[in-house]
């Protein structure tokens, strides 16, 4: 009587904690039918059924393009905490200033995780994005305790090949996450008069080495050029200033919105 993709949407309701009650009302199913789902439906998903990490032969997910994205803004402003019902759950922040953002990253991970619901929590200042999933750590290896700046990031074999399928996804979400365009400028003694010269230059600043070194390896393989500022003697900002290169950004990322 339902399809598949009904089922899968209440039970990853319920496992985010909503009531059997408010499940049945918002997608017009009884409560015994969610029930029965509960047992016969879960045991398939706990197998992986509809992750494709999980699969007897695992695979990359499905949306490449949206999951390459998804990747520069966890990386940036996102992390995996713990959630009801052995759930974890996704929360990327995303500043209120930039709405294209928000709805961005929502996109996102909607086609990353289709089967879940994608949530807005407002902040002081910021909208967090989120979603729960019991197989956000199959999705996402990086998930581990503390800070992602103090320990090691390294992108597993897979997620590698997805990234060098898709590198301006990952470049726009990691952008998109700690990065920014901005007008720069300086003078120019010209004819004995000094005259002021604008310039666009792109920021991506993140105090984990490990996450500077995927962007800069990812923006060598794009062909754009870049360099190191460093902030008292230590690396934390990637500059991207050079016409060319800034004319590449500007076509496959932009500014934010």
């Amino acid at each position: 009587m339902y399809d598949l993709s009904t089922r899968r949407r209440a039970l990853s309701l319920v496992a985010q904690g909503r009531s059997l009650n408010s499940v049945s009302k918002e997608l017009g199913v009884s409560r015994a039918a969610i029930r029965e789902w509960q047992v016969r439906l879960i045991p398939l998903q706990r197998a992986g059924a509809d992750c494709e990490r999980c699969r007897p032969v695992p695979e990359p997910p499905d949306n490449g393009a949206a999951y390459s994205y998804l990747l520069g803004l966890y990386l940036g402003d996102g992390c995996i905490s713990a959630g009801r019902n052995s759930s974890l759950v996704m929360r990327i922040a995303c500043a209120d200033a930039w709405p294209g953002l928000i709805d961005a990253c929502e996109e996102a991970l909607g086609a990353v995780r289709p089967a879940n619901s994608v949530f807005r929590v407002q902040r002081q200042g910021c909208t967090m994005v989120t979603m729960g999933s019991k197989h956000w750590a199959c999705l996402f290896p990086q998930h581990g305790p503390g800070r992602k700046h103090d320990r090691s990031i390294a992108l597993a074999p897979w997620q590698q090949a997805v990234v060098d399928a898709h590198p301006w996804e990952f470049i726009r979400g990691l952008i998109h996450s700690d990065g920014c365009r901005v007008t720069n400028w300086t003078t120019r003694v010209v004819g004995g008069e000094p005259k002021r010269y604008e310039y666009p230059r792109y920021f991506f600043t993140n105090t984990s080495g490990d996450i500077r070194r995927l962007f800069v390896e990812t923006l060598d393989k794009v062909g754009v050029e870049w360099k190191v500022c460093t902030r008292n003697g230590i690396p934390f900002n990637v500059s991207v200033a050079r016409k060319a290169s800034v004319a590449l950004m500007d076509a496959h990322v932009g500014p934010k919105y």
